[in-house]
């Protein structure tokens, strides 16, 4: 854990520190630009990384997944890629905060030009928690952080799976969330990248309803066989996390 207090990171006006609940680490969010939500940590969770292995983020936002991921996995190093420069600074002193500057680092820019930033084949696992929707009507501010992260406005699906497989070494895993609605486009593009998915899980807010979340492992160059998991359950009643919920959590 790290020596620095809130002050020495310099938090800005309507910044709050919050807790992550693994290995006492902390993170910065501005609740009027955009917090991390349960998607991330569940995709943290389900991500994996082996000893060595170097790791980027596409998207980073706030830099939430490559700080847990340093938490849950033996990883040597994790890069997060944000375009927002706001968020991306409020990632690095994040970082700061939690004394993981050797470990972790937060570079500003496009992930469209991530080859060029990275060079191919450089990273051994990929995550990504990209803009989930498609439709861009009802946005009245296209350059809102919110608009950023939930749209499609600055980046495409293609563009995260196309750049992902570029990025990956053979042989590498390329882990995302997404919404199962979009899985036909999932799947078109993976194969069409020379990603093969080899796991899927479906996340349910309840036993009962659809399910509202999809996580998927694919692998650069591996071969045509997807294993699928046993669902994720949110709640097991409203407001009481199920059990796996709060493994992942870490509580």
């Amino acid at each position: 854990m790290s020596d620095f207090s809130e002050t020495e990171v310099l938090l800005k006006e309507n910044e709050r520190i919050d807790d992550l609940q693994r290995n006492h680490y902390r993170i910065i969010q501005d609740p009027g630009r955009f917090c991390y939500g349960m998607d991330a940590v569940i995709l943290s969770g389900f991500a994996k990384a082996k000893q060595g292995d170097r790791v980027l983020d596409l998207g980073t936002g706030t830099g939430i997944i490559p700080i847990l991921m340093e938490a849950k996995t033996s990883a040597k190093n994790l890069v997060g890629l944000e375009i927002q420069p706001d968020s991306a600074d409020m990632a690095r002193r994040s970082v700061r905060l939690n004394g993981l500057e050797k470990k972790i680092e937060i570079i500003t820019g496009d992930i469209k030009e991530a080859e060029s930033l990275f060079g191919a084949a450089s990273f051994d696992v990929v995550t990504s928690n990209p803009p989930y929707m498609t439709e861009h009507h009802g946005i009245t501010n296209p350059e809102a952080p919110k608009a950023i992260a939930r749209h499609e406005l600055l980046c495409s699906l293609e563009d995260v799976i196309s750049q992902s497989s570029r990025l990956l070494k053979p042989g590498g895993n390329f882990f995302m969330v997404h919404r199962p609605f979009r899985l036909v486009d999932i799947f078109v593009l993976l194969r069409e990248y020379k990603l093969e998915p080899k796991r899927m899980k479906l996340v349910y807010p309840f036993a009962d309803k659809e399910p509202n979340m999809v996580l998927i492992e694919a692998n650069r160059g591996g071969r045509a066989k997807m294993r699928v998991e046993k669902p994720l359950i949110v709640y097991k009643e409203p407001g009481v996390y199920t059990e796996e919920i709060y493994d992942i959590y870490g509580y």
